[in-house]
């Protein structure tokens, strides 16, 4: 049998990121000590009071059997507890809630569910890049739309829409967002309901760095009148309680998208383990303290980055919200891109970046550093950086 990829894998791109981590890898197996800012893998513990949930949760037999798709009935109620505190949302926990295994395969099994093939996609560029290849893999053709700046966003996309050789299917919107870390307020939500039901399109909303923030609290789209009418939300666990690899998630709003996405998840999941849902819902439950607390956390580190970085004379934008910074490469190193910048920095200067190529055309000329060590580590990052760009 010939060699020939298959018809999907074709479809997607080489991973970009793979580059930069084999020489991450090589360089770690070299015995450097590499400070790493590219990956968005919290470093902090998971509180105490929901490991302990956990513990004594799984201790139960009953317990370990299959869960279910949709999340447990208990978990769906703390997830519209939580939306009712946080943004004076009220949801069904039975017709408008999915608890997901992360917000990752909410968004992609989303996209599997309302996609049908050629349909056309609005979304942003630059992205996480669930965003564009989650409705790739599901046949979708994606309308690439510049999100560099949220104040022309919207023109953007009304623009997209007009010049779409089919009527989109969706648009995507992602603030806080990730990479670039910016946020919009909810007249920019009204906004994009309003050109949603003008055109007649869906929204599908990534809210995953909702507690992360350094000003005004992020809103949600659901807080606009109408919003369920038109749009799906999604949202995770993940980032506000150092919960990544626990993968529990939730997709929230319009009932009939939320039905597909239940009904495509039957086919393919049991849900989460049980003690983990259980364990949501303590997290989901948790006195504001426990997240103010990760938020002081990051807080510290964006200022100490800010601050060290500029010393080390490489000014970086503050950002508004997430785990993240977004960054301009250098002037001087400007022509070696963003890949050959973020190999330059782990091979000379041992601190690893997130190329912005990874992340759309749109993030070429850029890097992504996360907020993922301590600021020790971070003021030794600045002090080897230094170094490259004095010299």
């Amino acid at each position: 049998m010939a060699e020939e990829e298959f018809y999907r894998i074709n479809l997607l791109p080489p991973y970009v990121f793979e580059e930069v981590n084999a020489l991450k890898a090589k360089l770690r197996g070299d015995g450097r000590d590499i400070i790493d800012l590219g990956m968005g893998n919290p470093d902090m513990p998971t509180p105490p009071h929901i490991v302990d949930k956990l513990i004594e949760t799984v201790q139960k037999p009953r317990t370990h059997g299959y869960s279910t798709s949709r999340g447990i009935k208990g978990l769906r109620r703390a997830m519209a507890r939580y939306y009712a505190r946080r943004f004076g949302v009220a949801l069904d926990p039975e017709t408008e809630i999915v608890a997901t295994l992360g917000s990752k395969e909410g968004f992609a099994n989303l996209a599997q569910a309302i996609t049908a093939p050629g349909d056309v996609i609005i979304s942003p560029d630059p992205a996480y890049p669930i965003h564009a290849y989650g409705f790739i893999i599901a046949g979708g053709v994606i309308s690439p739309v510049a999100a560099s700046d949220p104040e022309t966003h919207l023109s953007a996309i009304a623009h997209a829409i007009e010049k779409a050789h089919m009527k989109p299917r969706a648009i995507v919107l992602n603030y806080p967002s990730n990479p670039t870390a910016q946020t919009v307020g909810l007249d920019f939500y009204k906004d994009a309901v309003a050109l949603a039901n003008k055109h007649d399109v869906l929204i599908l909303s990534d809210l995953a760095y909702s507690e992360i923030y350094y000003g005004d609290p992020p809103p949600s789209i659901l807080q606009v009148e109408g919003a369920k009418d038109i749009a799906v939300e999604v949202n995770s666990l993940s980032k506000s309680y150092a919960m990544a690899g626990w993968r529990i998630g939730m997709a929230v709003g319009n009932p009939r998208m939320i039905r597909a996405l239940a009904r495509v998840k039957s086919y393919l999941d049991y849900g989460a383990f049980t003690p983990i849902q259980v364990a949501a819902v303590a997290a989901l439950d948790s006195p504001p303290e426990a997240v103010a607390e990760m938020r002081a956390i990051y807080t510290g580190r964006r200022d100490v980055l800010l601050e060290s970085f500029a010393n080390a004379g490489w000014d970086v934008p503050p950002p508004d919200a997430s785990m993240f910074a977004w960054a301009p490469v250098p002037e001087q190193y400007r022509a070696l891109g963003s890949v050959g910048f973020a190999k330059l920095l782990m091979e000379k200067a041992d601190v690893a970046v997130a190329p912005g190529l990874g992340f759309g055309e749109g993030g070429e000329g850029f890097v992504r550093i996360g907020l993922v060590e301590n600021q020790q580590r971070i003021r030794q990052g600045a002090r080897n950086i230094r170094r490259i760009l004095k010299n």
